[in-house]
């Protein structure tokens, strides 16, 4: 436990937790909606505002935290009125993010594209005491958004049209889980890196899903997850001396085909036993109905 005597690691540590409980909160949301790769267009579009940050001397950060939200909401607004070309412009904001991050941090003064690898794949010595303070206050809004307005992201997320009809405000939710998620990619992306945040923000999810299907089960299994490969990977990048954010997505993947194959012979198993306590059907039972069926028409 020496790594603990380092106050990068200590950093590092904290920064992986949050990171391990806010990617998978705001990540089951966007399962439901289908929108898994929305984290990763996300990512691309915070890579301006890191190198804006690195151009005008600012945190990397806040200015990623407010270009991305910028992104996540034109994103919305383009799923929302866009039609067939909706697609050709997400493209379009995706890989203009990377290539005005690329651009701008090779503008700044001593810029290098070895500045912008730190924040595309994580970096464990370079996590600041400002980034932490950062990191922490982003992750408190992720998780205030993600708990308390729960049942409406949910109804939302699984149904739109039915939330509409209920007097939820669509729009506005919809636009909230943008944000949330535009925050928490900024929050991710000094541990995970940006080019792999979207990994930590779904996979938890879909391995939790292989033990069970009620939602508040499965929030608190991939959160469980998230924290548990967040710290292993960022333990195992310090004594092996590995990229934090790529150990942390093996790990991840790694835990959703451990639990994939324990889920099936489990769910098997579940299957004989509710075959066992199912009664047989009574055969006269069952020839009632149809004799009285037979009745009915005949008297017609």
């Amino acid at each position: 436990m020496e790594f603990l005597d380092y106050p990068f690691m200590q950093r590092a540590l904290l920064a992986a937790v949050l990171v391990g409980v806010t990617a998978p909160a705001i990540g089951i949301y966007l399962v439901q909606r289908r929108q898994a790769l929305m984290g990763d267009g996300i990512g691309h579009v915070a890579m301006t505002g890191v190198g804006l940050g690195f151009l005008l001397s600012w945190s990397p950060v806040w200015m990623a935290t407010l270009v991305s939200v910028c992104g996540a909401v034109l994103m919305e607004l383009i799923r929302w009125y866009g039609r067939t070309r909706g697609d050709i412009a997400l493209a379009m904001l995706f890989y203009g993010g990377m290539a005005g991050g690329v651009m701008f941090t090779n503008l700044a003064p001593g810029g290098s594209n070895a500045n912008l690898t730190s924040y595309l794949f994580g970096s464990l010595s370079t996590v600041s005491e400002s980034d932490v303070t950062a990191i922490c206050l982003l992750a408190g809004f992720v998780v205030v958004v993600t708990l308390c307005l729960r049942r409406q992201l949910f109804a939302v997320s699984q149904d739109e049209e039915f939330a509409r009809v209920t007097g939820l405000p669509v729009r506005a939710l919809n636009l909230l889980v943008a944000v949330t998620a535009a925050v928490t990619v900024t929050v991710a992306m000094r541990v995970v890196g940006l080019l792999l945040v979207s990994a930590l923000m779904v996979v938890p999810v879909a391995a939790a899903q292989q033990l069970s299907r009620s939602f508040a089960a499965t929030f608190a299994i991939a959160v469980a997850i998230g924290v548990s490969v967040t710290l292993g990977g960022t333990v195992t990048s310090y004594y092996q001396d590995v990229p934090p954010g790529a150990t942390i997505v093996l790990l991840t993947i790694g835990a959703f085909v451990a639990l994939t194959a324990l889920a099936a012979p489990l769910a098997r198993r579940r299957a004989r036993a509710l075959a066992a306590e199912r009664p047989e059907p009574d055969p006269m039972e069952c020839a009632i109905p149809a004799t009285r069926e037979a009745g009915d028409g005949i008297g017609v």
